[in-house]
């Protein structure tokens, strides 16, 4: 599969050209750190609307962290990856260690971020947003926790997702927004021309922007 994006900022803009219609709902843009963030961002920016981070991490498999068991919330909402957990017998008390220090980190993400755990969702329209998704773990267990808030519509938007991922989304969300949704799918970085790490510093500095100024950061 070819490039489809220059970088974050390219996929952003022709995202939100496919969300110009979500204007007089007056959304919130909620975007999963870190690269989401730069994703939602521009955005929130386009459309004029409010601008919030979400926070769900992966939770790896033994061995092999970037495989996806599941993936947590900072409330413990957990959403499973049957399929990979059963396949390599994981263990119980593995899942629920992990839980507890993901849950660590998104809780140090959300008060160095937003200085905050609250959210005011209820009857709004929200758009949780990212640079793309593959098992889409963090995906799922945002939408869900979202939709436990009652929100009047929930959208999500991003760039680039594998066919069967967006399908399962699909009955979840009200609405999933994807440009490209390619039956060959193996990263989401090689859909992009540059697709660096985003740092703290940078998501930090897009929250300040958007009046985001936490009184209780942590270091690191």
């Amino acid at each position: 599969m070819s490039v489809i994006f220059k970088d974050r900022t390219n996929a952003a803009k022709k995202l939100a050209e496919k969300l110009l219609w979500l204007k007089k709902e007056n959304p919130i843009i909620l975007a999963i750190p870190r690269g989401g963030v730069v994703t939602g961002d521009v955005i929130s920016s386009i459309l004029g609307c409010k601008f919030d981070i979400i926070v769900s991490k992966k939770v790896g498999a033994p061995d092999n962290p970037e495989l996806a068991i599941g993936a947590v919330m900072h409330d413990g909402s957990y959403f499973p990856n049957v399929e990979i957990t059963r396949m390599l017998n994981v263990p119980e008390s593995f899942v629920k260690e992990e839980i507890a220090r993901q849950r660590k980190e998104i809780e140090r993400r959300l008060i160095k971020f937003r200085g905050s755990k609250e959210y005011d969702l209820s009857g709004k329209t929200v758009v949780i947003v990212d640079d793309g998704i593959a098992t889409g773990a963090t995906m799922f267990v945002a939408a869900l926790w979202v939709k436990k808030q009652n929100p009047k519509k929930l959208i999500i938007a991003i760039p680039v997702g594998p066919q069967e991922t967006i399908a399962k989304l699909n009955q979840i969300a009200d609405e999933v927004v994807v440009l490209q949704s390619p039956y060959i799918f193996n990263a989401v970085g090689e859909f992009y021309q540059v697709f660096d790490q985003v740092s703290d510093d940078e998501v930090q500095e897009i929250m300040n922007k958007h009046s985001f100024v936490a009184e209780n950061r942590n270091p690191g």
